[in-house]
């Protein structure tokens, strides 16, 4: 069983049931089926072409699946049912506010499009303002603004209308670490203070780690479904990783002359091992001087652990990615 709900989880808010959608005979999501519970953070994860961007769109109503059944709080719904989507914020992965607009413009203009007018709007558009720390900055046109606090402002306009759960295409896209800190804070603090149920997709390690559960997809299939740290304890130790010229010449050397498993990712030789502190001299030790141009050693990340459920890195596209989709209309 993929997904770590048991008897005594909260019952699901948002519940996929064989999600599947096809591009010319290529299946880019495949048969998933994923429950996400209510005020949790769930994440997908894997790189360009896993299916993720293709699952988002079709909850954001931009595609329709070729099968498979979406339940809100127990009850079956079509993705373009105005009961759900009056339940669902949108953060797109490319930016969509107006330039010209102010701060508040912008929320008053997404206030309205969720049918909030007068004080009503007015209240909800300056608490948004507030909670995300930028209620003096209200009245400047955000085309002056810098990635994150627009990125902030964006989050702030998809829960304006108090939404249940928000979709996130790859919010964090672009950001530096500074910004990325600072809007993972204000996302966390307006699930406490909004309970909203967050689902995003994300190619980020450091992003997936923040998250309170992760599905792992590769290739439109769900692999995996758990918190980070139940994820990272799937590794059996440290990781170590070595430089050297012809990595894969050292990493067939490194398994007859150490009889560890190694093997090449991203141009270094990487090996996983329990003891990786003792491995490290015997290693270094194999080898003559100027042989091994650095070697280093590290507890694993998500990366490491995508690597290991899928064969393949974090950072590699999968092949015959996505096409974009036309809007339907």
């Amino acid at each position: 069983m993929l997904d770590s709900s048991s008897s005594t989880s909260p019952a699901p808010l948002l519940h996929l049931e064989g999600l599947t959608r096809r591009f010319k005979g290529r299946v880019a999501v495949d048969g998933l089926t994923l429950s996400v519970r209510p005020g949790e953070i769930l994440g997908l994860l894997g790189p360009n072409g896993a299916g993720k961007s293709t699952t988002f769109q079709i909850l954001a109503g931009l595609l329709a699946p070729d099968a498979g059944q979406v339940r809100f709080e127990g009850r079956e719904l079509s993705l373009s049912d105005p009961a759900l989507r009056r339940q669902m914020g949108i953060i797109f992965q490319r930016g969509s506010l107006d330039d010209l607009l102010t701060a508040r413009e912008n929320l008053m203009l997404g206030a309205r499009l969720y049918g909030l007018t007068g004080e009503r709007a007015r209240e909800r558009v300056e608490a948004m303002l507030g909670l995300i720390g930028l209620l003096d900055r209200g009245d400047e046109r955000v085309g002056t603004w810098s990635g994150g606090m627009r990125r902030r402002l964006e989050l702030a306009r998809a829960l304006v209308h108090q939404p249940r759960v928000v979709l996130m295409d790859e919010p964090t896209q672009g950001l530096d670490e500074a910004a990325f800190r600072t809007f993972w804070a204000h996302l966390k603090r307006l699930r406490d203070a909004e309970g909203i149920t967050v689902l995003l997709t994300t190619h980020r390690a450091d992003e997936a780690e923040v998250c309170d559960r992760l599905a792992v997809l590769d290739a439109g299939r769900l692999v995996a479904c758990d918190t980070p740290a139940a994820l990272a304890s799937r590794m059996g130790g440290d990781i170590l990783t070595v430089e050297a010229s012809e990595p894969e010449v050292l990493a067939r050397e490194v398994r007859e002359k150490l009889g560890v498993d190694a093997k090449v990712v991203e141009g270094k030789v990487q090996v996983e091992a329990r003891q990786g502190h003792a491995l490290v001299p015997r290693l270094v030790e194999a080898f003559p001087a100027g042989r091994l141009s650095s070697v280093s050693l590290r507890r694993p990340t998500l990366a490491d652990v995508f690597l290991q459920l899928t064969g393949r890195a974090l950072g590699a596209d999968v092949p015959a990615a996505e096409p974009a989709p036309r809007r339907r209309r």
